[in-house]
């Protein structure tokens, strides 16, 4: 089950990926359950995305609310 910061931190790497600070300790949850990842770009920076199974959490929260 998720937190609501840890399913807030979700929906930031899901819509604005660029906006989420690296340092978020939601972050770490969120890696450690295989929700997110950290994909490197062609310019060398490092940016959030979120995994299938991410996706799927957020949609199957989405069906319920």
């Amino acid at each position: 089950m998720l937190s609501p910061h840890e399913f807030a931190t979700l929906l930031l790497v899901k819509d604005a990926p660029n906006q989420v600070d690296m340092a978020r300790e939601e972050l770490d949850a969120l890696l450690e359950q295989q929700l997110v990842r950290l994909e490197s770009l062609a310019s060398g920076l490092q940016e959030w995305r979120l995994t299938e199974s991410g996706d799927s959490a957020i949609k199957a929260i989405k069906r319920f609310s």
